[in-house]
């Protein structure tokens, strides 16, 4: 059965679609079979991946309302064990559909629980908010991945965050753990870089990937070329941070 990871931070632009593009390729890349599900109304991890939203049959949320099963949503892609479950602009206006529907805080891990079988590890890509969809994504997941950017408004969004985490885990998902926190953006010669690193580390002493997601221009640009990084340049910075990553990730997960 598939371990379900949730990639979320409710604050924009900390790397949270970059690492769940680029960490679900390299697990991947190593062997490892993997889904990577976008709950993003954005829609930009299913970019990421060169698919076009505007041929996209069934989505994750035609998966949450209820309208298809998990696997008639899933999209192999031309990435080696990787395929997703790809998000359109509907997926907006689920919020509210959601709020009538029952046990709707766990529609999507009732879908999923259909899938995990013919998975190692299954990537989701939250939105950069705490609605109805996050919850969703935080009930079907055993663990977070929290990506933060190296700044000091961070810090205060990650408490936020852990304490949501903390209020789902008490009403509605008992196992639910943090997977580990990885810093984003990471820039060596500022001081508040460091000052943020030791900060997270000082409050979570176990959970910080020793990792770091370096500033680079090629995790920037293969995006617009539809492919993860390590396919778009191996040799760059951001793909050999992934790769390490994926390493490190794969460690904890023996």
């Amino acid at each position: 059965m598939a371990k379900i990871i949730a990639i979320a931070n409710q604050k924009g632009g900390v790397g949270k679609t970059t690492t769940a593009v680029n960490l679900a390729a390299a697990v991947g890349h190593k062997g490892k079979r993997v889904l990577l599900v976008d709950s993003d109304p954005q829609g930009n991890s299913t970019s990421g991946y060169g698919i076009n939203k505007r041929e996209i049959k069934n989505s994750s949320y035609d998966v949450i309302v209820g309208s298809c099963k998990a696997a008639d949503a899933v999209i192999p892609t031309k990435f080696k064990n990787v395929s997703v479950m790809p998000s359109g602009m509907d997926l907006a206006g689920a919020e509210i559909e959601l709020a009538e529907l029952e046990n709707r805080e766990s529609r999507l891990k009732n879908a999923l629980a259909l899938a995990a079988g013919d998975y190692d590890y299954i990537f989701i890509d939250c939105p950069p908010s705490l609605g109805l969809i996050t919850l969703n994504c935080l009930c079907a997941a055993q663990t977070v991945l929290i990506p933060i950017q190296c700044e000091f408004y961070a810090l205060e969004g990650l408490s936020q965050l852990v304490n949501t985490i903390r209020t789902v885990k008490r009403m509605y998902n008992p196992y639910i753990e943090i997977e580990g926190i990885l810093l984003t953006m990471y820039d060596s010669r500022l001081n508040l870089t460091q000052q943020v690193v030791d900060e997270v580390k000082k409050c979570f002493p176990k959970k910080v990937y020793g990792s770091f997601i370096p500033r680079n221009v090629r995790l920037s640009e293969a995006p617009s070329y539809g492919e993860p990084v390590m396919y778009y340049d191996k040799s760059s910075k951001g793909a050999k941070a992934y790769a390490k990553l994926a390493d490190e990730f794969l460690k904890d997960n023996r």
